[in-house]
């Protein structure tokens, strides 16, 4: 038996991809819920994330998982509008003609700006087509430094510094340049006069989280049982212990694999990860009104939350029993900050006090609940130097044979996090673990 820590997707797709190759295995979830990131609300209508979600055209293999578990026909590609919100004023940024519009860069502050998102080198007037192929050479180069030299301070100081604040706070400064460039990358493919193509499952990700745990059979995953620890015997893993309601159990094991947070992996063997992570605090505000026509709006102002995203205008209000669905969002460096610490009532009357200063039309009556959710390791700070701390999948040498890691730590949720990239680190620990027995 092989057993996976974490009911998340990368645990399922690990179950999941070890089953098709014929090994038993059992997945082992603390919490109530599965999903783990991707876990759901109830609405008027379809489930709703608690965390805001969707898939790039670059996201591929959790595509082909959708296709293996027969709800790839419930993947609908829509336009997901982007804005940025500056001064008062909305201003889309999704089409060439809008770009050309935004008043808060000169004209060769977005030409500088195009050819970097087209992965084009344009420093000295010279454009080279193959300077950002590998991400690996900007690894220890500072975010602004890059911006500075590769577009211009107009670029940086009108649009990438406020996204900065916005995504990584007080440490926007350590980030390296490697994660910006992946980004880029990571963007899918865009209508020419629409803007990005952004996925999205007919149902939200309840229906593809279901069916991943129906394919690993719902007898082969258990809820509510915690594991608290990994022993190993002559330096291979040997037992795993759980904690549930009920009992506290020992099983003897082939293979452990944690797909969980690195703190996780810490506790149960002692493996020490040097990524340092940020909490999220989101909220869902429904509505009976829509506030833009927006779906993610950036805030390029000093605003107690760091996005709004008005999931309705991406998906129908229809499939939410017409209600309006908005999530606001920020991240958090440090439990410390009053965003963590201030209970529910508080950051809903924080936060819907300053939606109301930025769009004098809206109404606190519009609100009939606000859900705050809380992750207190929701993203790494892809800070420079970060490749030399991800957790290996394999942790026969660090810590014992049969050892393997999936989590946000792993090689596959870099340069950015994802769902496909949980799906590919459970791959990758599978197959790993297969070709060992």
């Amino acid at each position: 038996m092989i057993h996976v820590v974490g009911g998340g997707v990368a645990g399922l797709a690990a179950a999941y991809r070890l089953q098709q190759r014929g090994h038993e295995v059992q997945v082992l979830e603390a919490g109530g819920d599965l999903g783990g990131l991707a876990a759901s609300y109830e609405t008027a209508g379809d489930p709703l994330e608690k965390y805001y979600h969707h898939l790039s055209k670059s996201e591929e293999t959790i595509v082909e998982l959708a296709e293996e578990l027969g709800v790839a026909e419930r993947l609908q590609w829509r336009i997901g509008k982007n804005a940025y919100y500056v001064d008062g004023v909305v201003h889309p940024l999704d089409t060439l003609p809008q770009i050309a519009a935004y008043p808060h860069m000169s004209l060769y502050d977005k030409f500088r700006l195009g050819m970097l998102t087209k992965g084009v080198d344009f420093r000295g007037g010279v454009p080279k087509f193959d300077s950002y192929e590998s991400l690996e050479d900007y690894e220890q180069v500072p975010i602004k430094q890059f911006l500075l030299e590769h577009t211009t301070r107009g670029v940086y100081e009108n649009f990438f510094e406020p996204l900065l604040d916005a995504k990584f706070g007080s440490r926007k400064d350590d980030v390296s340049a490697a994660w910006l460039l992946g980004r880029v990358k990571f963007r899918g493919e865009r209508h020419p006069l629409k803007g990005e193509y952004l996925g999205y499952f007919d149902g939200g990700f309840a229906p593809f989280v279901d069916a991943l745990v129906s394919a690993v059979g719902r007898e082969n995953v258990t809820t509510g049982a915690r594991v608290v620890g990994v022993d190993t015997d002559d330096g291979a893993v040997s037992s795993v212990t759980v904690d549930t309601d009920s009992e506290t159990e020992t099983h003897d094991t082939e293979a452990v694999v944690v797909a969980a947070m690195p703190n996780v992996l810490e506790a149960l063997v002692g493996y020490e990860c040097d990524i340092d992570f940020q909490g999220a605090v989101c909220a869902v505000a429904t509505m009976d009104r829509q506030l833009t026509d927006t779906y993610w709006l950036n805030v390029a102002h000093d605003a107690p939350f760091g996005a709004l995203i008005e999931h309705t205008n991406f998906v129908p209000p229809e499939r939410y029993g017409g209600q309006h669905l908005l999530y606001v969002a920020s991240y958090v460096q440090s439990e410390e900050e009053w965003l963590w610490q201030a209970d529910d009532a508080e950051v809903e009357e924080a936060w819907l006090d300053h939606v109301a200063e930025m769009f004098p039309r809206f109404d606190r009556s519009w609100v009939s609940a606000f859900r705050v959710a809380r992750n207190p390791r929701a993203a790494p700070v892809y800070e420079r130097g970060y490749l030399d701390m991800v957790v290996p999948y394999d942790l026969g040498d660090e810590v014992g044979e049969g050892v393997y890691y999936a989590g946000m730590a792993s090689r596959a949720q870099y340069p950015e996090r994802s769902l496909n990239g949980a799906v590919v680190a459970g791959y990758e620990v599978a197959d790993r673990i297969d070709a060992t027995r």
